[in-house]
């Protein structure tokens, strides 16, 4: 906490610390500022966006001001508890009131206001703040300062040290552009500065990387999806025979995760091939059906239908082992996991209490979590407590594959492609609709038994997709 000079200046500034924003989260990387120093913000405005272990987070600021101090740059990953932003909330009060002190890291880390952005991009297409949207007041001094002053100023304001100088050898430049040099393989004090005040910037990093040819520019994302974050740290240099990627965020955490579940759980994964025509017949007709209008109608949903059956079938399979107290927890509950490939990486939110849901409801549910995860707006509640997940590996062409049980559940169904094959039906080859689903369980509380029952009877369901209502 920033130490203030007297009460009045207590009263004045306000701090606002970086929260724990999904079940006991120790940190998580700024990705995006929507403000600047100067900035006029208000109760509830989200003032950045932040990636935690598992998705992407707005953060609101909880009181009205003008932002004081931005403590850390875009980029960097900020312990829960640390001040992230210090706000004037008393802008019209006595001016000669002393500004609180910045430790020298975060000093180090704002952004000096000399190389503010004009204009600030949203993350998604169709949000954020507009260039225009925010009021800026003129920084006391700024007028009367001599130009001359300014890198001196500037300098000291990166290296945390109040007006002390630094010496003049060292290069100025702001931490990511030093990893970025770093990275490259680049001496900053070979580089041409361009930026105010003597700055280096990202761009004058690459000119010195590749003098003789500009850095090809990234592909644009598609419409509807957020860029990755660790791609836009990592910037492609021409003729360069490997990238590194830095793991983190989202796809540190599920490579963890991942490598936890495998090795905890015994895995095991059997298969079955089903004949799905009469199950595509059925998709074909509840599009056409105006009880299903308004929601999007496709094999998936049908399928997460059959599972439900399957589980009120054989309830075993809906449990957990509690490895602390040695017990298998069962669930009287589904809460359906959809696994989901975004720009961060692979996540799996779930439907909350899905058994519960009619055919309607469930297709409203699974389009919801789809336009969610894919324009990167999952928040964490989404994808704890989930019991049982949907693997659809089949939309990449793919015929199957042994899926990682998601950490928390004894269960996931991968669902490969569905294509038309000869297939033996009434005694007679003919052309059918065959898929091929692969069940992965955990074998400390799912037998080879209950698991062949519970893969059988979702197979039996989609090949007579009537047994959703005999069954049911």
């Amino acid at each position: 906490m920033t130490t203030m000079t007297d009460t009045s200046n207590a009263a004045r500034f306000r701090e606002f610390k970086m929260p724990d924003v999904g079940e006991g989260l120790t940190e998580a990387e700024i990705l995006k500022w929507y403000v600047q120093p100067g900035d006029t913000v208000t109760d509830g405005q989200v003032v950045c966006e932040v990636e935690t272990a598992k998705a992407a987070v707005e953060l609101p600021i909880p009181f009205d001001g003008v932002v004081h101090e931005l403590r850390f740059p875009e980029g960097t990953t900020v312990d829960v508890g640390q001040v992230i932003i210090a706000v004037d909330v008393a802008p019209g009060s006595d001016s000669g009131a002393e500004e609180p002190e910045a430790p020298a890291p975060a000093a180090e880390a704002a952004a000096p206001e000399a190389e503010a952005p004009k204009g600030r991009q949203p993350v998604l297409v169709g949000y954020g703040v507009s260039e225009s949207s925010t009021k800026r007041r003129a920084r006391k001094g700024a007028e009367t300062a001599p130009p001359a002053a300014a890198p001196a100023a500037v300098q000291a304001e990166l290296n945390g040290q109040g007006t002390a100088a630094v010496p003049e050898a060292r290069p100025l430049a702001k931490p990511p552009v030093r990893k970025l040099a770093k990275d490259l393989g680049i001496d900053l004090a070979t580089v041409t500065p361009t930026g105010a005040g003597g700055i280096i910037t990202r761009e004058d990093v690459h000119a010195a990387a590749t003098p003789s040819e500009p850095v090809a520019p990234a592909a644009p994302a598609e419409p509807s999806v957020a860029p990755m974050a660790a791609e836009a740290e990592v910037p492609v240099q021409q003729g360069a025979r490997e990238t590194r990627i830095p793991v983190k965020g989202v796809r540190k955490a599920i490579a963890q995760a991942m490598v936890g579940s495998a090795f905890t759980a015994p895995h095991v994964t059997e298969f079955v091939t089903v004949d799905v025509t009469r199950t595509m017949k059925l998709v074909a007709e509840l599009k056409e059906d105006k009880d299903m209008a308004g929601v999007r109608v496709n094999p998936l949903l049908l399928i997460a239908k059959a599972l439900l059956v399957a589980i009120k079938r054989n309830p075993e399979v809906n449990a957990v082992w509690d490895e602390a107290n040695q017990e298998i927890v069962q669930k009287h509950y589904v809460n359906l996991g959809i696994a989901a490939a975004t720009p961060r990486g692979l996540i799996v939110p779930n439907i909350k209490d899905a058994h519960d849901q009619t055919l309607p409801q469930l297709a409203a549910s699974l389009g919801e979590l789809v336009a969610t995860a894919r324009d990167g707006k999952t928040s964490p509640a989404a994808m704890a407590g989930g019991t049982v997940t949907i693997t659809n590996v089949g939309v990449f062409g793919v015929d199957t594959g042994t899926p990682i049980l998601n950490p928390g559940e004894s269960a996931i169904l991968a669902v490969g492609a569905i294509k038309l094959q000869p297939w033996v039906h009434k005694g007679k080859v003919k052309p059918r609709q065959v898929t091929t689903l692969a069940l992965s369980f955990d074998h400390r509380l799912i037998d080879g038994e209950l698991g062949s029952k519970f893969l059988a009877d979702i197979a039996a369901i989609l090949e007579q997709p009537k047994r959703l209502i005999t069954w049911a």
